[in-house]
Order: C-alpha cells, then structure tokens, then sequence
C-alpha cells in the first residue's frame, strides 16, 4: 500500500491533521490502538483567557479563527452537533479580584474577550455574591463525539488501523519511510503522552499532568453557562454537568481515584448550595511541556518524520492551528512558529 502520510495517534492532534490532508487530497492512514484518553475525556471547553491570572492565550484570534471553521464542517459532514456556543463566567470572590479584571480588560490580547459589564447572581444555587465576569468568543466542543465519529469515518474509508504502532518494524528511506506493506512518503506521530515510549521523539521535554473530571446531575442547578471558580462546571444538557479538572503530576495512569474525587468535590461544595448526584469519573494524562506550548516539527535526523503533540489542556483551540503549520511546513517548506517548533529544544 501506498499513501502520502501514517499518522500515529487519533486524539485531537491527528483528527486536525487528518482532516487538513483531506481538504489538500492527501492520502493517508491512521494508527490507533486507544491507549491514551485526554481527548476523550476532556472538558472540551475553548476559552482565549486564562482566568486564574487573567492573561490572554497564546495567539487565541489566529487559534479560533482556524479551529471553528474546522469543526463547522466535521458537524456538517456527520450531521451532529459538536460545537456548543456557551458563555464562560469567572466567579469573584474579592472586590480586588474585580478590580484585576477590569485592568486586565485593557490589556493587548485580552480587550475582545473580556465583557466589562460584571453580571449580577441570581441563581440561589450558587454562591457569587461578588457578581461575575464573563468571557466572549467561548464554547464547548464535544470531544468524546468528534473523535468516535471520525474513527468511524475512518473505518469507512478502510483509514483506521487499529492496533498498536511498532515502532521496530519502522523502516526509514531517503524519501519515504516502510511500516510492514505501507509505504509512506511522510508519518507523523500524534500519540500525546503515548510519545514517551516512542524511540525518535523521547528525548523531548514532554511531560504529563494526570487530569481527573466528575459528572454530576443536579436538576436544582439550572446553570446555562461555564462557572469557573476553583473548579469549572460545564453544562451538558439533561441537567448533566462536569467538573474538573485536576492537575496531577506524579501519577501518569488513567486510573480514577478517591482523593481527586474528594478534592473536587469539597471544592465544587463551596460554591454551589444543592444537592446533586456524582454519575461519572474519569481520568487522562494530557501531554504537557514545561513552556506549555506545544511540541511540533521535524525529526534532527529523519527528514520525513514528524511531531505532533503537547496540546496540554487546550487542544480543542489550538489543534487546528497546529495542524495548518505542521502542513505548510511539510509540504511548502514553510517555517514553523518560533514558540511552538520542537527544534527549541535540540
């Protein structure tokens, strides 16, 4: 078999290069073998702010302007709703956390996100007597929905490989790289914090922050927003909510635990005042770097191999982006962004 690209990995970061080798008619092949779940289980929230010191995310304009129109037309093209337009509110809890947020609102990058008009409480369910702030250009995209689709779509396609990558039986040529019958003229691995079993790429700065989210039902709540406070708690319909996340950096499993549990639980208990039901827990390690941007270029050596990773918590925003600059620079010989190209780290 013949294709122009292997992506290793079906999270987030190979959903956004796939579909952009789709949109230039690019062939190719993806190797999933489900072992890593951070984009599954994630909260899916896109936000431009980073609420707990009000700074603006990393180029969050160009991230939303090329991760929205993507995801448009994945719902499009499966007829479903992933992208569900929701405000994001910021609880206060001091009159100088009002304050930063009103300075904050003049800064470069934080202007067309941040509404300056504080919004009153008026759920008795919750506690906010300092009113809140809201955050424009938000939303939650439904993940665990994304990617069971488009492995689906895959699978149609006769795409989807599913089973885990060796990397032993990984050949490299001067123009192509040979996995068993697939002859490939590029592979790029998206494996997240699978990447730290990977021989090519291990030597790279990726970490891993082991996050931990609930599902509640609270019929009582009525919230048609995201509170964020000391934990985020985002709407799903039915009166289903999450909460999250934890960052956890010692356990890299994707084991659930009592103590992330109770954490979240005693915190979410400071802020909402009714009853409601704990359904779900679960667990991922997402793929962080120490700068907290992420991981993507080209191999020191092999010229047709490629990275793909380190999204950390805001894949959703930024995946897309990614994909667009790993693609130009592969295909058009186009360089990468400074911030973002692994070869910071050679």
């Amino acid at each position: 078999m013949k294709v122009d690209y292997i992506i290793v990995g079906c999270g987030l970061a190979g959903v956004s290069f796939g579909e952009k080798l789709e949109a230039k008619n690019k062939s190719f092949v993806v190797f999933e073998d489900s072992s890593q779940q951070s984009s599954i289980v994630a909260g899916g929230l896109y936000n431009p702010v980073t609420l707990k010191r009000f700074t603006p995310v990393w180029k969050s304009e160009e991230q939303l302007q090329t991760a929205l129109p993507v995801y448009n037309q994945l719902e499009k093209e499966y007829n479903v709703t992933l992208d569900y337009k929701i405000p994001v509110r910021r609880r206060f809890t001091s009159l100088e956390e009002q304050n930063n947020w009103f300075e904050a609102s003049d800064k470069v990058g934080l202007k067309p996100f941040l509404n300056t008009t504080l919004i009153d409480n008026n759920n008795p369910k919750i506690d906010a007597q300092f009113k809140l702030g809201e955050v424009l250009s938000t939303g939650r995209l439904d993940t665990k929905l994304l990617v069971e689709k488009y492995r689906a779509d895959l699978e149609t396609k006769n795409c989807l490989i599913e089973e885990s990558f060796d990397y032993d039986a990984l050949s490299i040529g001067h123009d192509c790289v040979i996995y068993k019958n697939i002859n490939a003229k590029h592979i790029v691995f998206a494996e997240g914090f699978g990447l730290k079993q990977n021989p090519y790429f291990n030597n790279l700065p990726l970490g891993g922050t082991k996050g931990q989210l609930l599902t509640i039902h609270a019929p009582d709540l009525k919230l048609d927003y995201v509170l964020k406070s000391s934990v985020f708690v985002i709407p799903l319909g039915n009166h289903n909510y999450r909460v999250g996340s934890t960052y956890e950096q010692k356990d890299k499993t994707n084991t659930i635990t009592s103590e992330a549990r109770d954490m979240l639980l005693d915190k979410l208990k400071t802020f909402i005042k009714c009853d409601f039901e704990v359904l779900t827990q679960v667990a991922g390690v997402r793929p962080t770097v120490k700068d907290r941007k992420p991981l993507v270029g080209g191999h020191q050596t092999f010229k047709n191999m490629y990275i793909f990773n380190g999204l950390g918590s805001r894949g959703v925003m930024i995946a897309p982006y990614v994909a667009n600059q790993l693609y130009n620079f592969i295909e058009n010989n186009v360089a990468i962004d400074a911030e973002i190209d692994c070869s910071r780290f050679y």
